[in-house]
């Protein structure tokens, strides 16, 4: 059980996840967490990384960093996908375990699941047939990652836990116009053609794949409802963690539509890749652990936009 006092390290607290975990955390009371942005800590130098550990020794940490994308992003950058993504794993993990981390978390992505996976996907299915092509790089980077902690703590006794999100979005998210996720991109491109009277948005691939979408806060009272109530034992080598409900992509857009009231027609570029035909996680496991999900689709679309908007005007949207 985590105390208020220990100190808790959250690496990626300016990203949509880091930045909900540290709300989380602040909103129970910890009140010693420790933080570092890229430019005072680069998690890919694996001396910096050690050094960092071995002079702060944080008791607990959340490895919620790493780099993010779509599809266009993904199939463009895979070799940064794979060496970013790979080598905070790497460091950070070894670097836990050489400071006498007591436990931590890490967050993987339900990218590493195979593209025919069984539906919901169980967290059985890993490994058990060739993964999505347009997002291989970054799911065997995340594999690599919950691998090794499965492997750490076999070896040296260490309570590593890894968590794998369904989609997210919320506050705090990532609106670069070629390397955000679907749904802050969609907002995106709503927004600008609202603003700009466009008559219609042209949008990737059918529209009809399948996807779970889960607000952040949601996911950072997951974990840390898990980093302190559970061990890597008890949840076995990973835990799957979402919503249990779907929604095809051009339902998604239709509703991103609405809320950013855009009146204009859609389009569907073909041409362009749908990803993974369907990705709905298998979330029996942790709904029986005592956790659940708060905020609703609906809700969650007009808190980020919101939040979108609310940056927009600030102007610290990434052009």
């Amino acid at each position: 059980m985590m105390d208020l006092q220990d100190k808790i390290y959250v690496a990626g607290h300016q990203g949509l996840v880091g930045s909900a975990i540290l709300r989380r955390l602040q909103e129970e009371g910890y009140g010693n967490i420790v933080f570092k942005s890229h430019r005072e800590l680069d998690l890919t130098r694996q001396s910096e990384v050690e050094a960092f550990f071995l002079a702060e020794r944080p008791r607990y940490v959340f490895l919620g960093a790493g780099l993010v994308g779509g599809i266009l992003a993904n199939t463009t950058y895979p070799a940064e996908f794979f060496y970013s993504n790979l080598a905070v794993a790497l460091n950070v993990v070894h670097s836990s375990y050489l400071a006498g981390v007591k436990k931590l978390l890490f967050l993987g992505s339900s990218c590493i699941y195979p593209r025919e996976a069984p539906q919901p996907i169980p967290e059985e299915a890993l490994l058990t047939s060739p993964l999505e092509p347009t997002n291989e790089a970054y799911a065997l980077a995340k594999i690599a990652g919950l691998k090794m902690c499965s492997h750490y703590n076999r070896q040296y006794g260490t309570d590593f836990l890894s968590v794998m999100p369904t989609n997210l979005y919320g506050p705090n998210d990532h609106y670069h116009p070629e390397k955000s996720h679907v749904l802050p991109a969609l907002l995106r491109k709503f927004h600008e053609a609202k603003e700009t009277g466009a008559s219609e948005v042209l949008l990737w691939g059918s529209g009809s794949p399948l996807r779970e979408f889960l607000y952040v806060d949601d996911l950072a009272e997951a974990v840390v409802f898990l980093m302190e109530n559970f061990s890597a034992p008890d949840l076995g080598e990973t835990i799957n963690i979402g919503t249990g409900e779907e929604i095809s992509i051009r339902d998604l857009a239709e509703r991103v539509r609405r809320v950013v009231g855009f009146e204009g027609e859609i389009s569907w570029d073909s041409t362009k890749p749908d990803g993974m035909p369907r990705k709905l996680l298998d979330v029996h496991r942790i709904l029986s652990l005592g956790w659940s999900p708060k905020v609703s689709l609906s809700e969650g679309l007009e808190g980020t936009y919101r939040d979108f908007k609310a940056r927009w005007e600030a102007g610290t949207i990434v052009s």
